[in-house]
């Protein structure tokens, strides 16, 4: 395609649109733009309408349209899975937000039938460019940790009533809404795990909402554990992310600050210090150096941006490069997901 301004469509047009993905595709403006979005019912009284923008009440408006190169599905998770397959059906390249599918064999599906069609399909993945993800693998490959084995990442709230009176849903949990984002990272660092464990918990009882999950995926050759972990009544949330070595350990209590700007209508275009950590928000590393002393840092935040997710982007549908979340790593996810909710009503 070269490197021409691709165009892209989007079916749904609520949080996950507006504040997720738009923000984001509007920050890249040479290398895409927004024509169409779609939604049952249009209204702005949440979100304003983006100048320039088609807003249509029927999906096939986006699907149907050769200027579009790509679709993006930002509906409730029960929808991704039928959503995607019919924009793919359509020719579409397709960005699928999370959960990318229910199952194994309906992601499988979805990759097959991109292949078929000769288009891609993947996940948004954004979550892979955290600052504090980036920056946790930036202390491992340093090496100042000696031989790692332990790796733990968290997402707690403690918003213990939250799900109050929801019953078992499996795509609207914690688990897919987002073990999806913990589980993709750890993949997309170590690889898929030669074994895990999955446990999932229902804290209002059984037949209520999966509110808590902690997966163990574990790497033989390396002798390492790999965590994620969370649940929605942690009135003292657990760090972001925790290092373990034989030399020292690394710890970051507070998450990426993309998410805390995005809520506050505080977007990346036009703010500079968008998604910027404080000093007192870096993460502390502690290790023993080659001479035998310890050590004691504040380990700045890496600089990061969502619009990175959609750089890749660009690169796979406008050049042909690999895509960023490869087929392999969903369908791994998507298995460890399954396991997780094993027995659950």
């Amino acid at each position: 395609m070269g490197d021409r301004v691709l165009t892209i469509g989007y079916i749904g047009n609520g949080k996950a649109t507006n504040r997720y993905h738009a923000p984001f595709v509007l920050a890249r403006p040479d290398k895409f733009r927004i024509k169409t979005i779609s939604a049952r019912h249009i209204r702005h009284d949440v979100w304003d309408a983006i100048d320039g923008v088609s807003y249509v009440d029927s999906a096939d408006a986006v699907l149907n349209d050769p200027e579009i190169d790509i679709v993006e599905i930002c509906t409730p998770s029960a929808l991704h899975y039928a959503q995607a397959k019919q924009a793919l059906e359509a020719g579409k390249h397709v960005v699928v937000d999370k959960p990318f599918a229910a199952t194994e064999e309906e992601a499988k599906e979805l990759f097959d039938l991109a292949e078929a069609q000769g288009v891609t399909v993947q996940c948004y993945q954004n979550r892979r460019f955290d600052s504090d993800y980036l920056t946790a693998k930036q202390v491992l490959a340093s090496g100042k940790l000696g031989r790692v084995f332990e790796v733990v990442t968290s997402y707690d709230y403690f918003r213990p009533h939250q799900m109050d009176g929801q019953a078992y849903d499996k795509v609207n949990s914690a688990a897919y809404g987002h073990a999806t984002h913990c589980l993709d990272q750890l993949i997309a660092w170590f690889g898929a795990p030669d074994h895990f464990h999955a446990e999932t918990r229902q804290l209002n009882g059984p037949g209520r909402a999966v509110d808590y999950f902690d997966y163990d995926l574990y790497y033989d050759d390396c002798n390492l554990k790999a965590t994620a972990h969370a649940n929605y009544a942690t009135a003292f949330l657990r760090p972001s992310f925790e290092i373990y070595g034989d030399r020292g350990a690394y710890i970051k209590m507070e998450k990426d600050q993309q998410e805390r700007d995005l809520k506050h209508f505080y977007l990346p275009v036009g703010h500079d210090d968008f998604g910027l950590d404080a000093p007192e928000q870096y993460g502390v590393l502690r290790y023993v150096d080659d001479e035998g002393v310890l050590r004691e840092e504040r380990v700045p935040t890496v600089r990061s941006t969502y619009s990175l997710y959609y750089d890749a982007l660009y690169e796979t549908v406008a050049h042909g490069a690999p895509q960023l979340v490869k087929p392999e790593e969903t369908l791994a996810q998507m298995r460890i997901l399954e396991a997780g909710m094993v027995g659950k009503h």
